[in-house]
């Protein structure tokens, strides 16, 4: 009941809308339309055929190839169905394996480091960035992973990308304590995330792009802000007023891809047009049955393969998963799956399923 609580209190908020001031779910029959786009004006669009990131009749952001908003009718059904996986998912006693080793955060090597669920540590070019920091608990629900490392030892970091507003990958208290650790660390995120973020990060520069733009960055070190299909929100009633994506970190000779939260789409295919040379993607696995309800905002593995295979990187490495609990698989499930596929040949490169805190060099 716990875990069908938690998606009830977060799947949810995609269904309400607001109107004449109120709240109220979205009816049956009404579609997102375009109404107008936006970007930063002070960032560069490398898309040269983009107008901008498109935006609906109500003010809010929306998927440019799925439109989609959940109608109650849906919720209603994922409640009060039952869950096939249930018993055996109650006996899975499978967790993520964790490196307590912090010896990456001192070396000089260009590498990647899971920290759990979509947290990653990267050095690239000698710089150090962290991605979507949740060092601890999120509302709801229970941490089944460690962190690998003190929180208080993430520190001379260089960038820290949100990219986007949902609990499990943008966490008050954690950006609040890496910001008082990294007084000159620059925030990057999506459209309309800086008056979230001000609240808790009062004095460090804040860059928010559109889709398909580029954040004004340093030290022959390149950051791009890509399309994922997916949502946001933090509350009811805000429901994709803030921007979601991914990101791409671009040094001369190095190109690595984060595919943020999302459900598949076109988008990892263009991502292969837009930067050739991918060496490692970052791909989300976890958080996906039942799939006919959470296929348009997460990925079961077998999506997440054919996303990477499109993407025509060199390593796959999944997340978003095995550290918290939000759907019906059992926590085992997206590895076994993994594995399986590259058993069969289906994963075109080379999959690399990291353990927590285990240092992959680029």
């Amino acid at each position: 009941m716990k875990r069908r609580n938690f998606i009830h209190k977060i799947l949810t908020l995609a269904t309400v809308s607001k109107s004449s001031g109120g709240i109220l779910f979205t009816q049956a029959g009404k579609t997102q339309m375009i109404k107008t786009r936006t970007n930063n004006p002070d960032l560069k669009t490398i898309l040269d055929t983009w107008e901008g990131t498109p935006v609906d009749q109500d003010g809010r952001f929306m998927n440019h190839e799925f439109p989609f908003i959940h109608k109650f009718g849906t919720v209603f059904k994922l409640m009060t169905t039952k869950n096939p996986q249930k018993q055996f998912k109650k006996e899975d006693t499978w967790q993520l394996e964790v490196i307590k080793n912090d010896a990456f955060l001192t070396e000089t090597k260009d590498m990647i480091v899971w920290l759990g669920h979509a947290t990653f540590f990267i050095r690239l070019n000698g710089k150090q960035i962290l991605i979507d920091p949740v060092l601890g608990k999120i509302p709801a629900t229970k941490r089944h992973s460690e962190l690998p490392i003190s929180p208080e030892k993430l520190q001379n970091l260089d960038y820290i990308l949100v990219s986007h507003a949902h609990y499990d990958h943008c966490d008050k208290d954690s950006l609040k304590l890496l910001q008082s650790q990294n007084p000159k660390a620059i925030f990057l995120t999506g459209l309309k995330m800086i008056p979230l973020l001000r609240k808790w990060i009062p004095n460090n520069e804040i860059q928010e792009a559109g889709w398909y733009q580029q954040y004004q960055t340093k030290d022959d070190l390149s950051i791009y802000f890509l399309p994922s299909r997916h949502w946001s929100n933090r509350s009811l009633g805000d429901a994709n007023e803030r921007l979601w994506g991914a990101f791409v970190l671009k040094s001369k000779d190095k190109t690595i891809y984060f595919g943020g939260d999302s459900g598949y789409g076109s988008h990892f295919k263009e991502v292969a047009t837009l930067f050739s040379n991918i060496d490692v993607a970052m791909i989300g696995a976890g958080a996906y049955s039942p799939r006919w309800f959470m296929s348009p905002n997460h990925q079961d593995p077998e999506h997440a393969v054919q996303a990477f295979n499109e993407t025509n990187a060199k390593v796959m490495i999944p997340f978003h998963y095995g550290t918290f609990d939000q759907a019906d698989e059992p926590l085992s499930e997206p590895e076994q799956i993994l594995r399986q596929l590259e058993k069969e040949g289906k994963i075109n490169q080379s999959l690399k399923i990291l353990k927590v805190g285990e240092q992959l060099l680029v």
